[in-house]
């Protein structure tokens, strides 16, 4: 183990992401977003912080690369994933839910360009604009009726409710 960071560098570890699937009528919310010198499309999402649940993780996510306060309802997946912009295993879980509330004052993450609502046929249009399959994957198995439980997902962090 290393003794700066006591992390064991024998285990190899994928990158934790989660996304969220956010659907008003027949448009869901997506971000467009600078993603190594072009416009990419994504659904909200990010990586998971230290000490932090999946879910609120999603919900932090939505609310900085957005500016939607969103309530999760339930999870629609996970899946590995490599990516090749980096290289690397992605371990994605993407959750769904309802818009809430927008703040259009809030300044969004770096990078963002604005917030979207799309259909799934304009977001399927966007072919390799899209930032990965993902992204489709999850919005189809939302339509399928793909709805687990969030207790799917549990947290024993010290002080974190999940």
């Amino acid at each position: 183990m290393s003794p700066a960071n006591n992390q064991d560098t024998s285990v190899w570890c994928p990158r934790v992401t989660v996304a969220c699937v956010i659907a008003q009528g027949d448009r869901y919310l997506m971000v467009e977003e600078d993603v190594l010198g072009r416009v990419a499309y994504n659904q909200p999402a990010g990586h998971l912080d230290p000490g932090e649940t999946l879910a609120s993780a999603a919900v932090r996510e939505a609310m900085e690369e957005t500016g939607w306060r969103v309530e999760l309802d339930c999870l629609v997946g996970v899946t590995q994933w490599l990516s090749p912009e980096h290289g690397e295993q992605v371990l994605r879980f993407s959750f769904a839910g309802r818009a809430v509330e927008h703040d259009p004052e809030r300044t969004l993450d770096d990078g963002i360009r604005r917030a979207v609502w799309l259909r799934r046929d304009e977001i399927a249009a966007l072919g390799d604009r899209l930032r990965s399959p993902l992204i489709l994957q999850s919005i189809d198995a939302w339509l399928d009726g793909v709805r687990l439980p969030l207790s799917t997902v549990g947290s024993l962090l010290p002080g974190v409710v999940a």
